[in-house]
This record gives structure tokens, C-alpha cells and sequence, in this order.
């Protein structure tokens, strides 16, 4: 056990606050799904199909903070930079709550990004803090296996809250939770960085850390396949509440569809760790993107075709399913081979990875959500795009040492 002597935290305890840190990134994007269609028609009733960029906004902001938040909590510590994130997206939720054009909630909602780029980042570094090896790994797979439930239950939630108190309600239901994890942070959770381990803050090391990670071929491809991965996931969130009120009706039940594909998409994680030793990560990549080729081909088939609306419907929550089971069963492992020849800038590769691959993926998505039509099409040609770039990107991916 390498536990710090500055553990001051059950071990119960610590997990489920870790995971309540990182689960605020889901919850700040699925508990708004369901509130999508009111906030179109009451911010831009001319053009509803712009209220997706909610989300996008969010993770644009996310994406960007997270080039800094690393570095500075490696100067400054672990806990001051996720209480000062707390405070940023404490206030661009209550900047969004006002808000009352698009534009001043877009920009409200980056400055939430911004903020929730502290906890996406930092819990993890403050876990690595305390735990090493295998009680980290360990510890890691309860911290997931909670935050895992949140996308499951964030829309429900966030159905719930809209119906009784009305879409800007969500809003304060962010500035609580945030005030909860942040404050229960502050109170139970010692410092971690000691100061003998701090680092000056300085650009330069991060300059040559972006050069070293764009110059090498197997970090540069894995973070291209990543972006297109995360691009993916991106265009399903961005749209998806739309096919399933618009295309399909069934709006009054989507936050329980979305929910049960987020249950049964969360045992990807599982499986890659049965999977990964035995086959390989590349392998497991291949034929996820391989897979998703074929259900997305099948799709669109059955979508320019106008098939019967139960093997439409059927097949689109099959296929959205799909795209969440690949991310479980792609992300981490990109992200392992991304980070594999970098062990020597390991703390900023992964904030450069993070950052460059989510900002990436979100200009990839952005405009495939914008061009939504009323049915499930656009979202089908930009992920079968996304996803036939990613097979033959990953084919030229090579691991430290091979030819």
C-alpha cells in the first residue's frame, strides 16, 4: 500500500468523493439533454436546432481548460485549482441561469467548461497523489464503476428537476451539487502535493511538450484517432435528443431510453479489462471501429430507405448504443498507446492529450449536429466518415520499438 500519511479520508469516502469530482463533467452534460427543446424555443425560437451547441460549448471550454489545469495544479496544488474551478463553474452556471439570449448562454457555458476542467483533471492527479500500483488501479476502477451510474441517472434527474421547477432550475441544481463535492473537498480532503513536490509554473515545458507529442508518430496518430473517437461520441450527444423527440416521438421517454443505453454501454469498460491483456489494445480498437462501420452502414440503409418504424427505431438505439460501448472500449486504450512513449512528460502529455483531442473533436462535431434535418442521416455519414478515418489511422499506429 503506497497510501500518503496525509490520507486523512476512509478509503470508502475518499472513492465515492472522487468519483462525485469527476462525475460533475457527465452531469453537467446529461442532466441538459431533456432541457434542450425548451431552451431552443426560448432562446432561439428561429433556429431551435442551435440549442445542441449547449453542449458542445461546454466541452470546447472543458477541452481548454484542460491544457492548464494540470500544470497548475502541479505548482499551486491539487486542492486550491479544483476549488478555484468550482468557483468558475459556479459562476458561469449562474451566468447561464440569467442568461437570456443564446450567445450570453454559449458563452456561459464555456466559462462552465473552463471550471469543470479542475475537477476532469485534477482528481485524477490527487488519486496518483495518494496511491501507486495497483491500489491505484484499484481505486480507479471504483471511482469509474460510480461514475459510471451518472449517465444513467443525469437525464431522469435532470427530467425531473425541468418538470417541476423549469429548464433554467438545472442550472442551480449545478451550482448545489458543485457547492456539495467542493465544500465536502474542502473540509474532509487534506492537501496532496506536499510542497517539496511542487513544480515552478513555467511555458516553456509546455511548448516543448506539445512539440515532443506532435512529433512523435505513434502519440500524434493515437491523439488524431482519439479526436475522431470523441468526435463520435460528440455528434450522439449533440443530436440524439432530437431523433428520439423529433424522428422517432419519443421525447416524453427519452431521458429513459438514454438511461438504459447508458447502463448497458457502461459494461464496455468491464469487458476492455478482460479483453485488453488478451487480445491487445490495437486489436480491440480495429474491430470496434470495424464494427461500427457495419451497424452505421446498416443504418443508413435502413434510413434512406424509410424502413417500418419499429426497425428504424430499433436500430438507431442499437447503433447509438454502439457508439457509447466503442468509446468504453476505445478511449482508454488510445489513450494508453497516446501516452506510452511519454513517460518522461507524463503529467503534461496528459493534459496536452486531453486537451487537444477534446477541442479537436468538438470542431468535428459541432457542424454535424448543426446540420440535423429531422432525421438520424447527418449524424450517420459523420460518424461512418469519423469512423472508416479512425480504422485506417489505427492500422498505422505502432508501439515503442516496432518498425
Amino acid at each position: 500500500m503506497t497510501r500518503s500519511p496525509r490520507a486523512a479520508l476512509g478509503q470508502t469516502e475518499f472513492i465515492v468523493l472522487m468519483a462525485m469530482l469527476v462525475a460533475t463533467v457527465a452531469f453537467s452534460i446529461d442532466a441538459m439533454l431533456p432541457a434542450l427543446p425548451e431552451i431552443g424555443q426560448t432562446l432561439s425560437p428561429d433556429a431551435p436546432n442551435q440549442a445542441q451547441l449547449i453542449l458542445t460549448s461546454f466541452i470546447l471550454g472543458m477541452g481548454l481548460g484542460t491544457f492548464f489545469t494540470g500544470p497548475l495544479s502541479d505548482t499551486f496544488g491539487r486542492k486550491p485549482v479544483m476549488v478555484g474551478g468550482a468557483v468558475v463553474y459556479i459562476a458561469g452556471a449562474g451566468a447561464a441561469y440569467f442568461a437570456q439570449s443564446l450567445e450570453i448562454m454559449l458563452a456561459a457555458r464555456l466559462v462552465q467548461g473552463l471550471g469543470a476542467a479542475g475537477p476532469r483533471v485534477v482528481a485524477l492527479a490527487l488519486v496518483r497523489d495518494l496511491y501507486g500500483g495497483r491500489d491505484m488501479a484499484r481505486i480507479m476502477s471504483f471511482v469509474m464503476l460510480i461514475f459510471a451510474v451518472v449517465p444513467a441517472l443525469a437525464p431522469t434527474l435532470g427530467y425531473y428537476i425541468i418538470l417541476g421547477f423549469g429548464w433554467r432550475s438545472i442550472f442551480l441544481a449545478f451550482i448545489l451539487f458543485a457547492t456539495l463535492v467542493v465544500l465536502w473537498l474542502g473540509v474532509r480532503q487534506p492537501e496532496t502535493l506536499l510542497p517539496q513536490n511542487r513544480r515552478s509554473l513555467r511555458l516553456a515545458p509546455m511548448v516543448l511538450a506539445v512539440r515532443e507529442i506532435l512529433s512523435n508518430h505513434t502519440t500524434r496518430t493515437s491523439i488524431l484517432v482519439q479526436t475522431l473517437t470523441f468526435g463520435m461520441l460528440f455528434i450522439v450527444l449533440s443530436s440524439t435528443q432530437q431523433v428520439f423527440d423529433v424522428t422517432f416521438g419519443q421525447g416524453e421517454h427519452f431521458h429513459l431510453w438514454f438511461g438504459g443505453i447508458a447502463i448497458v454501454a457502461s459494461s464496455a469498460s468491464l469487458l476492455n479489462a478482460r479483453l485488453v491483456g488478451r487480445l491487445g489494445m490495437r486489436a480491440i480498437v480495429k474491430t470496434m471501429f470495424t464494427i461500427q462501420i457495419i451497424v452505421t452502414l446498416a443504418m443508413i440503409v435502413l434510413t434512406a430507405f424509410n424502413g417500418p418504424w419499429l426497425l428504424s427505431f430499433g436500430i438507431y438505439v442499437v447503433w447509438t448504443t454502439s457508439n457509447f460501448f466503442q468509446a468504453g472500449l476505445t478511449i482508454g486504450n488510445l489513450n494508453a498507446l497516446a501516452m506510452e512513449p511519454m513517460g518522461h512528460i507524463a503529467g503534461i502529455a496528459a493534459s496536452m492529450i486531453a486537451a487537444l483531442s477534446t477541442v479537436g473533436a468538438v470542431i468535428i462535431a459541432a457542424p454535424v449536429g448543426l446540420a440535423f434535418d429531422g432525421s438520424p442521416m447527418p449524424m450517420a455519414i459523420g460518424i461512418l466518415i469519423c469512423a472508416a478515418l479512425a480504422l485506417w489511422l489505427t492500422t498505422t499506429i505502432k508501439r515503442p520499438g516496432e518498425a
